[in-house]
């Protein structure tokens, strides 16, 4: 079975990513801090006949991820396909009058570090088997700012950069890198909003393996 790794999974938009892979015959390898969460987002998909497997591991502490991510590699064999949508709501946002170097560098770290981390890690697997799929999940301020979120924008900005650099750079190795820019209040009413449409919106990106970039718009008004 191919095998799917979120960096970053919840019970929102990562289960729902999980699901819509699951689907696709995609066996699921979930990354993020609380075990027990994870422990009870594998019982769910489980329980849906989807093979799910978790490994705890902190964003913020690079060696983890690394770790993490080696032991799906040596338990589950190779990655097919790495989903990174990490959040860290404990970090600041400020607005774009008020931004430092000493709040901005969190979020850089945290988002555009972890990527780094968690992506460098899978790329010469995938670069040497000549396919793969890593796809990027920012919110919709990396294209289109917002000034209160100054400093999450920015790096979100700088993530969503380096994605489409290495689509450019991977696409003829046969290595395909999306991203997804998501401009919604997930599950917030509106029904193109619901993360299960907005998941399988992402998987089909993998599908077609064609867009560089996805802006993802559903909201009222």
């Amino acid at each position: 079975m191919p095998l799917l790794t979120i960096i970053g999974a919840g019970p929102g938009l990562g289960l729902e990513i999980a699901r819509a892979f699951g689907r696709r015959g995609f066996d699921v390898a979930l990354v993020a801090r609380t075990q027990a969460r994870l422990d009870s987002l594998v019982e769910t998909l489980v329980g849906e006949g989807i093979a799910a497997h978790a490994f705890a591991a902190d964003i913020s502490r690079p060696g983890s991820v690394t770790e993490a991510l080696r032991a799906i590699r040596d338990t589950l064999g190779p990655i097919d396909v790495l989903e990174f949508s990490p959040a860290d709501r404990s970090l600041a946002t400020v607005d774009v009058l008020d931004v430092t170097m000493e709040n901005l560098q969190p979020q850089i770290d945290f988002y555009l570090g972890g990527a780094l981390t968690a992506v460098g890690a899978v790329l010469p697997d995938m670069i040497a088997a000549g396919e793969g799929t890593v796809l990027v999940v920012t919110g919709g301020g990396s294209l289109n700012p917002r000034p209160s979120l100054a400093n999450v924008n920015i790096a979100a900005a700088g993530l969503r950069n380096w994605a489409l650099n290495l689509h450019n750079a991977l696409q003829p190795k046969g290595v395909y890198v999306a991203h997804m820019g998501i401009t919604a209040l997930i599950g917030g009413g509106h029904p193109d909003a619901e993360p299960e449409v907005i998941a399988e919106a992402l998987a089909r990106l993998h599908d077609e393996r064609r867009q560089p970039e996805l802006h993802y718009v559903a909201y009222n008004g």
